[in-house]
């Protein structure tokens, strides 16, 4: 049964930092592009970051870029999202999910949650002092 999960939420505090991970089961996530959504308190989900199913190239939305790196390990099945300087404007329920293979982060990229394949349950990051 193909299945993602998503943990490393909570609360931090501004300036604080969380590493997110997304575990794969049923499938190899390194045959997929993964792309990290978000989703905040009466907003639409909005794409965060992905990393291609080559490796070779990475999306940060501009409102992360030089705060959050994602990774991969594919000994684990696991993609990680490591977020610094977290603002309150993160707080979110964090999402990962899979892209058709060979695109790129085409989806994810154009913020087309609705191009994604799988997704996980999500994962809550509250930033708050």
């Amino acid at each position: 049964q193909v299945q993602l999960v998503e943990s490393g939420g909570g609360l931090v505090q501004p300036g604080g930092s969380l590493r997110l991970s997304c575990a794969a089961s049923g499938f190899s996530l390194d045959d997929y592009p993964i792309g990290w959504f978000r989703q905040a308190p009466g907003k639409e989900r909005e794409a965060v970051s992905c990393i291609s199913d080559s490796d070779d190239y990475t999306y940060y939305a501009d409102s992360v870029k030089g705060r959050f790196t994602i990774s991969r390990d594919n000994a684990k099945n696991t993609v990680y999202l490591e977020m610094n300087d977290l603002k309150p404007e993160d707080t979110a329920v964090y999402y990962c999910a899979t892209e058709e293979p060979d695109h790129g982060c085409r989806a994810t990229t154009l913020n087309r949650a609705v191009d994604m394949d799988y997704w996980g349950k999500g994962t809550l990051v509250t930033v708050s002092s």
